[in-house]
């Protein structure tokens, strides 16, 4: 497991339907090594921070796996590293193998995995289409976000290296599929979600809340209906 590209990008302006939008979702691969604080990397910054950035959106890392699926999706378009506007472009590490709570070594940095990404359409203007938002999401490949437990440094090339596994064993994959199924769900998981510590709280909200319809829905089912609803959605695994 190793950053293949570390991408950075101030926000820049761009006109949308007439209206300046100022948006950070266009990164370029850079060399050397690169700073690592507790709301970014040096040279990094994000445009709305009521949508991004905070403590634990601070990196945003995407498996470079992925890359070949987008260009048979989207053949024609150019797809650097940094195309989906993450910070670091990662090789070996899949949604489906990190749990939030797990905790990294990059470079001289300590990182905690926070959550995946739910796309903005600003992705969309990165690109051009209004609809690769909603094909991102559908594909399941997000990618996460990281918060900065210890800061330091980093650069292309750098071994990243488990330093622990959360305990509950939520992955990434999972939270996603999770937010894509909410209309039937395994209460079971969404409570063993909602005991990883990491989980930003934005998230424990949705999943509290989307229990408590579950239970309620399933009182004006009956018992026999709540049964099957929930061994069906078992059948699932996380």
């Amino acid at each position: 497991m190793k950053i293949l590209s570390v991408n950075l990008g101030p926000p820049r302006q761009i006109v949308l339907d007439g209206k300046t939008v100022s948006t950070g979702i266009y990164k370029v691969p850079v060399r050397g090594r690169v700073k690592v604080g507790k709301l970014n990397l040096e040279g990094d910054a994000q445009a709305d921070l009521s949508a991004h950035g905070g403590p634990n959106k601070a990196l945003y890392a995407y498996p470079s796996e992925h890359y070949s699926y987008w260009r048979r999706e989207l053949p024609g378009t150019e797809l650097p590293w940094g195309a989906f506007g993450e910070n670091l472009t990662l090789a070996g590490l899949l949604e489906e193998d990190v749990h939030i709570g797990d905790r990294f070594q990059i470079g001289t940095a300590v990182v905690m995995v926070t959550q995946p990404r739910l796309p903005c359409y600003k992705l969309g203007i990165r690109f051009g289409r209004s609809d690769i938002p909603d094909r991102f999401l559908a594909s399941r490949r997000t990618g996460f976000y990281l918060s900065v437990l210890e800061e330091g440094e980093l650069g292309e090339g750098d071994a990243v290296e488990w330093i622990t596994q959360d305990l509950y064993g939520i992955s990434v994959a999972t939270v996603v599929r999770l937010y894509l199924e909410r209309g039937f769900q395994d209460i079971h998981l969404l409570e063993r979600a909602l005991q990883v510590e990491a989980l930003p709280s934005g998230w424990r909200k949705r999943f509290q809340k989307w229990i408590e319809d579950q239970r309620e829905a399933g009182k004006g089912r009956g018992h026999s209906d709540l049964e099957i609803h929930r061994s069906h959605s078992g059948s699932h695994g996380s």
